[in-house]
């Protein structure tokens, strides 16, 4: 089954990046594998207080998921999947994809600030020329009805 992988940040553009591949996949009969990258100069502590916070992070993560994933079984039936990476972004997104062959779409959503999309997008776009997939990108601004309209 082909699967759209879409980034799970702290962002307010990831909102509509969520919708957006769990309304595709509804709409195709694909899944959604939903990345979230714990960056590693997150730990940069004393081994016992960095197993605490990674722990802490996780678990952060997860429950910042479920309620992705809730909005996605009920309103989409769509069950998605959770991964947990660390380390650097675009090393990791690139690993995913290779790792995982039924990855079809990346979906990032595009910040809305005057200095650019976001420093993800910005570094992923450098990569495109060679991704094995297609990516795209979703407008912070655009409304859940226009997305609705669109996928």
């Amino acid at each position: 089954m082909r699967k759209f992988l879409v980034i799970l940040d702290d962002s307010r553009e990831c909102l509509n990046a969520m919708r957006f591949a769990a309304m595709r996949a509804a709409n195709t009969g694909a899944g959604v594998t939903i990345l979230s990258i714990i960056p590693p100069e997150e730990f940069n502590h004393w081994i016992g207080v960095a197993d605490i916070m990674r722990e802490e992070t996780r678990d952060r993560i997860i429950a910042h998921f479920e309620v992705f994933a809730k909005w996605m079984r009920d309103r989409q039936g769509i069950d998605p999947e959770l991964v947990i990476r660390e380390g650097e972004a675009v090393h990791e997104i690139l690993s995913q994809i290779k790792e995982d062959a039924g990855i079809g779409v990346l979906v990032l959503g595009a910040g809305t600030e005057k200095n650019g999309p976001g420093p993800l997008i910005a570094a992923m776009t450098k990569q495109a020329g060679f991704l094995p997939i297609p990516m795209t990108l979703v407008p912070g601004e655009i409304s859940k009805e226009r997305l609705e309209e669109i996928t």
